[in-house]
């Protein structure tokens, strides 16, 4: 069986200033770029490609937040730094999927269009960051995805549910993805923490119905990509990003994202917009577990998430393919 290779090319149009981005599955052919100057290539192994999710919300979204801010009024900031986390992923060469909250493309519409002119995938993260738990929210999720595919023009294919709280007693929401065209769904995470998780799901990308959250059907339209996990002292943790990538050593999660190219599937790590942009994120008084899980260490996520861009190999969920 041939060696895959994943090569990347930058070329540039004569005609103009961009710096377009060529990706091919490389085997013997030479391949050429008439009226294109050559700038440069990198070579990565084409079955080591991960995926970037960016779960961009704003400060009051946190669950664990929720409690606290009950009836005051809030003002965005986070929405400040999207340069900021633009700029990473440009210094990096590399491209993500924004699971947006929707109510912040109401308040700043141009948020979609910084997104999508640098390259990267718009996502749906629900309009009011509502765990799909909450009472009587089944009755609202259709209205949101179609209220989210106005403010985005039909581009989100993939979505990522608050607080990973995709389970048995919400997977009604796949089969309103399905019946809206969405491709694929991110919410899955294979190990059980306080808040979420689904122990059982597979590790690898499969297909997901609403009657099988956690083992492939083959019947199933939407591609399920489940988030990173580990063992950690022989139990089985998350390993993806927020909390757990702030406060585990890094090489855990350098190792963890290791196991996965050693077996074929993506790495599907995440990490949200508020850890990159400290400087914007109020302190909310809260109960000292509350503060640990939310806080901890969220000076550091900036840096962590560089090492990673730069050890390994990540793109955005459509630019992967399905």
């Amino acid at each position: 069986m041939p060696y895959k290779i994943h090569i990347e090319i930058i070329v540039k149009y004569i005609t103009n200033s961009y710096n377009i981005a060529y990706r091919f599955h490389f085997s013997k052919n030479l391949i050429e770029f008439p009226n294109h100057n050559f700038i440069g290539c990198r070579l990565f192994n084409f079955n080591r490609l991960n995926l970037l999710g960016i779960d961009f919300e704003e400060w009051y979204h946190p669950e664990l937040i929720q409690p606290y801010i009950k009836n005051q009024k809030t003002t965005p900031k986070i929405i400040a730094g999207i340069d900021k986390i633009l700029n990473l992923l440009r210094k990096n060469d590399t491209l993500a999927t924004f699971f947006v909250v929707g109510e912040l493309l109401e308040h700043t519409p141009e948020l979609l269009d910084k997104i999508i002119d640098n390259g990267h995938e718009i996502g749906f993260h629900t309009m009011h960051h509502t765990n799909l738990n909450h009472n009587g929210f089944k009755d609202d999720f259709d209205f949101e995805v179609k209220k989210f595919a106005e403010l985005t023009g039909k581009k989100s294919k993939g979505f990522r549910a608050p607080t990973f709280s995709m389970n048995s007693s919400s997977s009604w929401a796949i089969d309103i993805l399905e019946k809206n065209n969405y491709l694929y769904d991110s919410s899955i995470v294979p190990a059980k923490t306080m808040l979420y998780g689904n122990p059982d799901a597979e590790q690898g990308p499969y297909n997901i119905t609403s009657k099988s959250l956690e083992k492939n059907d083959p019947n199933g339209k939407l591609k399920e990509f489940p988030l990173l996990t580990t063992k950690f002292l022989g139990k089985k943790i998350p390993a993806a990003g927020g909390f757990y990538l702030r406060t585990l050593p890094l090489t855990i999660s350098i190792n963890a994202i290791k196991n996965a190219e050693k077996h074929e599937y993506p790495a599907c790590i995440y990490i949200h917009s508020w850890e990159l942009t400290p400087e914007f994120m109020p302190r909310v008084k809260m109960s000292f577990k509350d503060d640990f899980v939310t806080y901890h260490n969220i000076e550091k996520s900036y840096s962590r998430i560089e090492k990673i861009l730069k050890s390994f190999k990540f793109t955005s969920y459509t630019n992967f393919g399905f």
